[in-house]
């Protein structure tokens, strides 16, 4: 997620069975070319195609805990793996209706299914393994009454419907006082960013960083508007007036890392220099490539120079009717703002993608492995931009990073109540500077490119990176570490 600006920094019905069963000036290659252009949704094709099965899902696995900051919309005893959602949006109405398809691993014996999904929603049915099963809601949570063993996989299949409430969110920034998950705008358009958490706004979820999962999804909408979601668009359908995208998502993303969109959209098709084809989705009022999107494939040329290869399969961006922006996988989800939309958030949005999506924290208590390092990133490009030394950019951070953990917290131990606050962004970029001239940049920038290859399709923790960077290294580095991301003022720099 991009820092928030603040005056003192920058910053079908459900049937019997259920059949659901991201400088830069230059573009990529096909644009400077002239090839790429706006576009329209593809060519109808004809019937919609709706979700099948994924087939080996042991590549969504996860190692699933209960999270210590916020732990409530989530239980470690499902382990996601598969999320197959069948969206449908009436935008006269503001209403959803959904079929949802979710396999799951048991990680332990339990009496019931525990997973979260808003009050707001009224499900009509549901069945566990093909069979009807009993269930009840209370507040956010769907409680499933069925059994599960250890080990053992199971498919639950409902249908649901209503007008999506978005959640509130633990947090003083501006940008959030829309509210976390399912967000409708004055023009019935939709979007979602449910950082920490809300995607159970808008669909049965275990709601937790550390679980990844595999998504497709089907979504309708009235023509001529689209759905919008992470992956790959792999079908457009239109039938008796409505519009039905198919996406499909190949790598597992935790729920946070996902988002839809339905509105009145134009598309244009990038590629970087590696061959990453990129899709812009912007309002169909405005301009193709608004702000600095068209930045995107220079963003992902100049990462891949520090980060290695793009560890997905596409990237884009969707602009939206608010004010923040969010690394959703694949598909970033950003505002329709003026920082939302300039090329530095693009940088820091496109890096997520290795620090934060390729690897996700397990626990939010590590959202700096995510931010620090986007922030650090963020920073190498705005110098660079600027002609001056990185030191430079750190130096005019460090100004003002001790007054962040005086109202937040340190980076590793924030005030739950403040969550996104500049403390995780500023102090740990500032910290890969010190360990940058610590080791040298041979040293620094191996690490960079090595950690988001080790982990790939994973959520981890603290102890399993610090380790991991002490192992590369040689050095002991505990106290130091300790010190930029628990100490309540800024350490010393060199």
């Amino acid at each position: 997620m991009m820092t928030g600006m603040t005056s003192s920094r920058p910053l079908g019905a459900l049937g019997a069975a259920l059949a659901l069963c991201l400088t830069l000036a230059a573009c990529g290659d096909d644009a400077v070319a002239g090839k790429a252009g706006p576009t329209g949704v593809p060519t109808p094709t004809g019937e919609p195609t709706r979700i099948t099965d994924r087939g080996d899902l042991s590549v969504a696995r996860s190692d699933t805990r209960e999270d210590s900051v916020y732990p409530e919309p989530g239980d470690p005893v499902v382990d996601a793996l598969h999320y197959a959602l069948d969206l449908t949006w009436d935008p006269e109405q503001d209403r959803l209706t959904a079929e949802q398809r979710l396999t799951f691993r048991a990680t332990a014996d339990a009496p019931r299914i525990p997973l979260a999904l808003s009050d707001a929603l009224e499900v009509s049915a549901l069945t566990v393994d093909g069979e009807k099963a009993e269930f009840t809601g209370d507040g956010d949570r769907l409680t499933i009454d069925h059994p599960v063993t250890a080990d053992q996989q199971y498919v639950v299949e409902l249908a649901y419907a209503g007008t999506p409430r978005p959640a509130e969110a633990p947090s003083t920034r501006s940008d959030f006082r829309q509210g976390l998950g399912w967000n409708i705008t004055d023009d019935h358009e939709t979007w979602t960013m449910q950082e920490p958490f809300g995607a159970f706004t808008w669909y049965a979820v275990n709601d937790q960083p550390a679980d990844k999962a595999l998504y497709d999804f089907t979504l309708t909408v009235p023509e001529p508007w689209s759905g919008v979601a992470n992956g790959v668009l792999t079908d457009t359908t239109t039938r008796n007036g409505m519009v039905t995208d198919v996406w499909h998502l190949a790598e597992p993303a935790s729920s946070y890392l996902v988002t839809v969109a339905f509105g009145h959209y134009q598309r244009t098709d990038l590629k970087s220099a590696s061959g990453v084809p990129i899709q812009i989705w912007a309002p169909a009022d405005g301009e193709p490539l608004p702000g600095g999107t068209g930045t995107a494939p220079d963003a992902i040329d100049w990462l891949e120079k520090i980060l290695g290869p793009y560890p997905f399969e596409s990237f884009g961006i969707v602009v939206v009717d608010n004010e923040s922006g969010m690394e959703t996988q694949t598909m970033v989800t950003l505002g329709n703002t003026e920082y939302s939309l300039s090329p530095a958030v693009v940088v820091h949005e496109a890096a997520h993608h290795w620090y934060g999506d390729t690897v996700s924290p397990a626990d939010w208590s590590d959202v700096w492995m995510n931010e620090g390092m986007a922030m650090y990133l963020q920073g190498m490009w705005e110098a660079e931009q600027q002609s001056i030394p990185v030191a430079q950019k750190m130096d005019e951070w460090a100004g003002f990073e001790d007054d962040l953990r005086a109202s937040a917290g340190p980076p590793g131990a924030y005030d739950p109540q403040q969550f996104g606050d500049g403390n995780i962004y500023y102090g740990p970029a500032l910290m890969w500077q010190e360990l940058r001239e610590k080791i040298g940049d041979d040293r620094f920038f191996a690490l960079l490119k090595d950690w988001p290859a080790s982990r790939e399709n994973r959520s981890t923790d603290r102890a399993d990176y610090l380790g991991w960077i002490e192992k590369q290294t040689g050095e002991d580095l505990g106290a130091f570490f300790d010190a930029w991301l628990l100490g309540k003022q800024s350490p010393p720099r060199g």
